[in-house]
């Protein structure tokens, strides 16, 4: 085994305004040539300061104190900054979380491969341009040379992120750093990145170091783990010994944490507590005070990782296969037989696209949704999945009046909310509230908490000035939040607090119908947890009606009463959540599920070439039949020329749209008489 990388006892500080924070305290690791270390934990553990660390590139106020890093032959910590600029993009490449970030929305992609070549070989500028082209090729970007004169906006998340990797792999990079290369993609484009860089770890013999806080991501994707928590490594181990059996308290509130742990009847564990503040860190172990297993000897002696093979730090590990209490059972609240609270009618929205110059002529249409149909009972959840560009996020902004249908209807507890104007609307909007994806981007950073809470209150003159700010502490009050929050500012808080804010705006007018759009995408697993359990929670007391969007089944099977799976605009499945997760007939539901990363390394490696292949066509020119003929192993002449009709798969109403199911429909007689599917 030949080390590429060899990190030693690595401190890392950031001097801040109140304080200096130490993100990374004494990490050491190796990683070999070909080799797959994959680091995960929570956010705020390290993870990413440990990359950045490596790579030079700390935020202002930050330095490496102590330790060493070397890369081969040389000691990185020792380098000037001319040195590392030599060293970046050359010898060591890094894909980031957010491709966007990454890139320059001023540039063509082509000039910001070749960019990279210039800077660290010496070749002209054709020679960059082949180079640029040949990588691109390499990384699977579609019609790669057409693609070089395209601009990162006209790019699809999964492409983008194939163009920050070319940029990485320009220079035959003997280290490649992957920060949370696929947190904000949908499970069909993560599966593609991740064997990606699998297939170009294997060509190029590279060295590669996942960073992830999804441990199924972890276990089909990695060699090794090292699992941090409050910038220490608490355990590291090769990949299928972690899943098999682990040693250290945190990594098994980890394992806890994931959806599919946690049955329909049951709450999700969440670790309890917060990561410490690492600017005044706590003595002994970081872990001790969210640790169930914690003693007197935790909280007043540090463990030392210990171990060669398997190491952990821990004075309590737990023992081979040793499992910790079930969750405990909640019951939830059950869809009533009563009258629904939402009905969608033959919804179709398309956004015209016109030509360029001064007339502006229509030269087409983007399907965006077409002819979807479903029902949605009051205090039940409606789980809506699909691939980014399948009309989620559309249909969302739709029911809640914030865009217009093409055609079809929308009608919220028996009142049709289509076709009406915004004065019309004013005295319903109060009931219907959208929970964005993205928490800071829909926080107002010029406003305190405080503000953001009272504004819906104020603008639909809900009480007196008195009667706003009582009810923005009992809105805090629910949500978990210390009552401080009332005078800061956003960015003054973690990604779940910021949710935890968002989730309590939306309840501010009491609605009856939350719509959250993707409201857990980028949260860490334990976050994710607490989130999930408070929606519920919130539900149950305020008997809301969610419709819960997302691209993960696992999360959605978990919040679900009813499922409905959408693809490029049509609803091809629904029913209820355990059958389509269980037992789905469409075969596009079918690869969804087939993408979803496992926390169990054999079984992730025994399904690596399953799940949905190939790209997403354009919904400006969808394929004619059955959308998903395109990229569907079952796929026949009639799909290409026939539309496939909604047919009944069980009497709970489970339904859906393929002319090749993964088993037989029920006879219409049968779903009729005994329990009519909605429409």
């Amino acid at each position: 085994m030949t080390p590429v990388v060899t990190v030693v006892d690595l401190h890392t500080d950031i001097a801040l305004s109140k304080g200096t924070v130490r993100p990374v305290s004494g990490v050491s690791f190796t990683v070999n040539k070909g080799e797959s270390l994959g680091i995960v934990g929570e956010s705020g553990c390290g993870k990413t300061m440990t990359a950045l660390s490596i790579m030079r590139l700390l935020p202002p106020g930050g330095r490496i104190v102590g330790g060493s890093i070397a890369l081969a032959d040389v000691d990185l910590v020792a380098m000037d900054e001319a040195g590392m600029r030599r060293i970046r993009g050359d010898r060591v490449g890094m894909i980031f979380q957010d491709p966007m970030t990454s890139l320059n929305p001023c540039m063509t992609i082509g000039d910001q491969v070749s960019e990279t070549v210039l800077l660290h070989r010496e070749v002209t500028r054709e020679h960059a341009r082949e180079r640029a082209a040949e990588v691109l090729d390499l990384v699977g970007l579609p019609h790669a040379k057409e693609r070089m004169n395209s601009y990162p906006h006209l790019l699809s998340g999964g492409m983008r992120q194939r163009v920050v990797i070319a940029m990485a792999l320009a220079c035959d990079p003997e280290l490649l750093i992957a920060d949370e290369p696929t947190t904000a993609l949908d499970a069909t484009i993560q599966k593609q990145i991740l064997e990606l860089i699998d297939d170009l770890r294997t060509r190029l013999d590279m060295a590669v170091i996942l960073v992830t806080h999804d441990l199924g991501v972890i276990a089909g994707h990695t060699d090794r783990v090292a699992v941090m928590y409050a910038g220490k490594i608490m355990e590291t181990s090769p990949t299928p010994e972690l899943f098999a059996n682990p040693r250290h308290p945190y990594t098994e509130a980890l394992f806890r944490a994931r959806p599919e742990n946690a049955g329909s009847d049951r709450k999700l564990y969440a670790i309890p507590g917060l990561p410490p503040d690492l600017s005044d860190p706590p003595r002994g172990c970081r872990f001790a005070a969210r640790c169930a297993y914690a003693t007197e000897e935790c909280r007043a002696q540090e463990p030392e990782l210990t171990g060669d093979n398997h190491a952990f730090a821990c004075f309590h590990p737990l023992g081979i296969n040793q499992q910790a209490a079930p969750n405990p059972p909640t019951p939830l609240a059950t869809a009533q037989a009563a009258a629904p609270l939402l009905e969608v009618r033959n919804l179709v929205r398309e956004f015209p696209v016109t030509s360029n110059g001064v007339l502006q002529r229509k030269i087409g249409a983007i399907s965006a949704v077409a002819d979807v149909s479903f029902t949605v009972g009051a205090e039940e959840t409606f789980g809506l999945v699909g691939e980014s560009g399948c009309g989620k996020s559309t249909i969302s902004r739709l029911l809640v009046a914030a865009d217009t249908p093409t055609s079809g209807s929308i009608t919220f507890d028996g009142i049709e909310i289509t076709g009406k104007s915004n004065r019309e609307l004013r005295k319903y909007r109060g009931d219907f509230q959208l929970m964005f994806q993205d928490p800071y981007a829909s926080l107002d950073p010029r406003m305190r908490v405080g503000s953001i809470l009272r504004e819906p209150l104020v603008i639909q003159h809900r009480g007196s000035a008195v009667d706003q700010e009582n009810a923005v502490v009992r809105l805090l009050d629910e949500v978990g939040l210390p009552r401080t929050a009332l005078r800061q500012y956003p960015h003054e808080f973690s990604g779940g607090q910021r949710q935890r804010i968002g989730l309590a705006r939306a309840l501010a007018l009491r609605p009856k119908l939350i719509v959250a759009d993707e409201p857990v995408s980028a949260l860490d697993v334990s976050v994710q947890a607490q989130i999930l359990n408070l929606m519920r929670d919130l539900q149950r007391e305020h008997r809301l009606t969610y419709v819960f969007i997302s691209h993960d089944l696992s999360v959605v099977r978990y919040v679900a009463t009813t499922i409905g799976v959408m693809y490029l605009g049509k609803l091809v499945e629904i029913g209820p959540a355990e059958q389509v997760y269980t037992a789905p007939v469409h075969p596009y539901t079918r690869g969804l599920i087939d993408t979803i990363p496992l926390a169990d390394p054999q079984r992730e490696r025994r399904k690596s070439k399953a799940g949905v292949r190939g790209e997403l066509p354009s919904a400006m020119n969808p394929p004619s039949g059955c959308r998903f003929r395109t990229r569907c192993p079952r796929a026949s002449d009639k799909c290409a020329v026939e539309e496939p009709l909604m047919l009944p798969f069980s009497v709970q109403g489970h339904r859906a749209a393929c002319h090749h199911p993964l088993r037989s429909p029920i006879p219409l007689s049968t779903s009729a008489h005994t329990a009519p599917p909605r429409p």
